[in-house]
């Protein structure tokens, strides 16, 4: 196959093709908007989400990237001693999922990438000659991904160290490919023996070719390398494939009959892989670990310790030593009965060494990591594991939630702690910012949620009693501020009693909240998290939007049925009057308010709004409310209808139009302003409004995008201009105005 010039595409890679200024793409901006300068900060939380791995630079010593599978990539700075987020300017939301990462082995500046979200999102090859800091962008037709199972496998992505010039690249769907200057262009290697499965046609993925390693020992400079591997993660009967004469032919290798998962090579030819019996990270039952002479000889090495236990999981993490040949170290994944672990062998899979034993964690300065209740464990999807090539005793593997790193690896106690610094990688479902208290209170996406009574330090895990793994909805009583609500849903379904709780202390201790059972008891929909919850301005009273509504009075003791609130609606408490709340019914297109504290609903004129509310629903139960009442103003109320802002100030009688020309995605209140992301002169990005949006300002820049990746923003009641940015895959930001000077 003739290699792919780009032509057509080309056109679309000088659209999106980037120059990064620090860590912000710079994208083209017109239009006669006003701007007011931000500054942006980060809510520390210290990592919080899943790298699929961790890679160090064999070219300079303290060199090493992170890849993240919705909130890109960093590159740990070892001058400030903190990641530095890669992507933070790139609007393209899929290019935040990176399928793999290979950093040149001889030229520590440049560094290369897979990037692409999910087979039906885009994909792109992005290439960086000053370690990240700017990029090339170059389209590609095979899909990729990065946020899908099998994220954990690789690389996918490797740099020939004879020939720099020359990349291949392992793809899901369409066998592998080659590149011959450095990434510009792409062709097929025809001659592979797995073409690939094409894109599927429902949810489902594949892992096609999971890993490539080229064997630096059979080349030398300038005239690329011979011996290539590559490993299947697709079903059939061979998944390994080594080519000795630079990828034009290829024979088939001895190995289990498991997917060939995870594959890298030391400096003496030999190939160490991880097989699993699935993608990952979640589902794999069993594995091997296999050790490949260079002349193709394969033999099991899979410690026996793993095996008298059960077998269980298998083996995603598998790193070698530089500087010690036959130093191979591996990581288990989803063994759930006896706790993933480390081992080390120092004699060529001989014989194997239980790290996990005798590790000790230290997370003192991320305690997050303690919300499920139970002390830090070694971790789980473990997939990205490294050895240091400077220094044997640096070893670093990624989980689900952290890194951990330890200098200790050859020591009888290995101390481990998160190497976090610079990593927020989170996905945010909801923010509240109270009148009173912390200045904010967050819902997670896995990590349940948090008081950040201090935005510059991790936050202590209090949301249980009872603890849900995603907080959906969180509200406090306007006059009495220490009183939170929060309602969520368990991870995995696991069993519980209770989806919603209730908090005297501003959200330190929790009282959990039961409602009447209802539905199937085989699936209670009072427990299944999908319920918003509300509380009145004084505390006394909270609604819950349930198939049945329900009102309660009594802190939860006693419940009653809500009159004439249609079912699974959400209310919103008036912050001001502890008898008020409003509500949209969707189907009758009308706005009712409650002045009994939300006993009953009636309707009122809800005059200027459009005939058709359906847009003002609530879609699924993360969603932001369509209806946001102003913390300091009774009866004063703002309504997204579509794209569309509507805002009253007489409790729902009339609503004027508040969002002017910006198409709205979503919307906050602040002191004395609006917050939206929205479109505004052809251009998305972050807008406040300070006149009841009648004009807007933009408020984010070209080197703060985020990947355009929102999940919800809203103001700070108590600090102007303070707004709060939660992000699905890059954490939360603060963002206060740079003052003129």
């Amino acid at each position: 196959m003739m290699p792919l010039r780009w032509t057509g595409l080309r056109a679309i890679a000088a659209a999106v093709a980037i120059t990064l200024a620090g860590s912000g793409w710079q994208s083209v901006s017109a239009g006669p908007h006003r701007t007011a300068p931000y500054r942006w900060t980060n809510v520390k939380v210290g990592a919080g989400g899943y790298a699929p791995n961790i890679v160090f630079s064999p070219a300079e010593r303290g060199l090493a990237y992170l890849r993240t599978d919705m909130g890109g990539a960093y590159r740990w700075d070892a001058k400030v001693q903190r990641w530095i987020p890669l992507q933070d300017g790139n609007a393209t939301p899929s290019y935040m999922g990176i399928e793999s990462i290979a950093p040149d082995p001889r030229n520590p500046d440049i560094v290369t990438m897979a990037a692409g979200m999910n087979a039906g999102q885009p994909a792109a090859i992005l290439r960086s000659a000053d370690r990240g800091q700017t990029w090339r962008v170059t389209p590609v037709p095979f899909a990729m991904g990065g946020n899908e199972d099998g994220r954990g496998l690789g690389e996918r992505l490797a740099v020939d160290p004879n020939d720099p010039q020359r990349l291949f690249f392992g793809s899901r769907h369409d066998g592998l490919w080659r590149s011959d200057d450095a990434g510009a262009t792409w062709r097929k290697v025809t001659t592979f023996p797995v073409a690939g499965l094409g894109r599927p046609a429902s949810r489902k993925t594949h892992g096609g070719v999971a890993f490539v390693a080229i064997d630096a020992t059979s080349g030398g400079g300038g005239t690329g390398s011979r011996r290539i591997w590559a490993g299947v993660a697709d079903p059939g009967e061979v998944h390994l494939f080594r080519s000795d004469d630079g990828g034009k032919t290829w024979v088939a290798a001895p190995g289990p009959a498991l997917l060939a998962a995870k594959g890298v090579i030391d400096s003496r030819g030999v190939l160490w892989v991880g097989y699993a019996s699935g993608l990952g990270p979640s589902g794999i039952r069993t594995g091997a670990v296999w050790r490949y002479a260079p002349d193709g000889t394969g033999r099991d090495v899979t410690p026996a310790a793993w095996r008298e236990t059960g077998a269980e999981g298998a083996f995603l993490g598998v790193a070698v030593s530089a500087m010690a040949p036959g130093t191979v170290a591996i990581s288990t994944v989803d063994r759930y009965r006896h706790g993933d672990s480390l081992w080390v062998s120092r004699d060529d899979g001989g014989h194997w060494d239980d790290v996990g034993a005798r590790s000790r964690r230290d997370v003192s300065e991320t305690p997050f990591l303690l919300h499920e209740g139970k002390g830090a464990d070694f971790g789980h999807w473990i997939s990205g594991l490294a050895i240091d090539p400077f220094d044997p005793g640096h070893v670093a593997y990624t989980t689900g939630a952290t890194v951990y790193a330890t200098r200790s690896l050859g020591k009888a106690d290995v101390r481990w702690a998160p190497w976090t610094k610079g990593i927020e990688q989170t996905a945010i479902i909801t923010l509240v910012s109270p009148t009173g208290g912390a200045p904010l209170i967050s819902g997670f996406g896995d990590l349940a949620g948090f008081v950040h009574d201090d935005l510059t330090a991790s936050p202590q895990p209090t949301f249980t009693n009872p603890y849900m793994s995603n907080t959906n909805t969180i509200d406090y009583a306007g006059l009495a501020p220490n009183v939170i609500v929060r309602s969520g849903s368990l991870y995995l379904d696991r069993p519980r009693e209770a989806s919603m709780g209730r908090s005297e202390d501003g959200g330190r201790t929790w009282t959990a909240l039961t409602l009447p059972p209802m539905g199937d008891p085989a699936r209670r929909e009072d427990l299944n998290g999908d319920w918003p919850i509300t509380v009145s301005a004084d505390g006394a009273t909270m609604a819950v939007g349930t198939p049945v509504p329900q009102v309660s009075r009594d802190r939860g003791k006693s419940w009653t049925v809500v009159r004439g609130l249609p079912g699974k609606t959400r209310s919103v408490a008036d912050k001001c009057d502890p008898r008020t709340f409003y509500a949209v019914d969707i189907a009758r297109g009308r706005v009712l308010v409650s002045r009994d504290a939300a006993a009953s609903f009636a309707p009122v004129a809800g005059g200027g709004l459009p005939a058709d509310l359906t847009p003002a629903g609530r879609r699924g139960r993360e969603a932001q409310s369509a209806l946001v009442v102003d913390p300091g103003r009774s009866g004063t109320m703002w309504l997204q209808a579509g794209e569309r802002l509507f805002r009253s100030t007489d409790g729902g009688v009339s609503f004027d139009p508040a969002s002017g020309a910006l198409q709205v995605e979503l919307f906050g209140l602040g002191k004395n302003a609006v917050f939206a992301v929205g479109t505004l002169d052809g251009i998305r990005g972050v807008w406040r409004s300070v006149d009841t949006g009648k004009t807007w300002s933009r408020i984010d820049d070209d080197a703060h995008r985020w990947g355009g990746r929102y999940r919800v923003v809203l103001g700070d009641p108590r600090r102007e201009g303070r707004v709060y940015l939660g992000t699905d895959g890059r954490g939360i930001f603060y963002g206060d105005p740079v003052a003129a000077r």
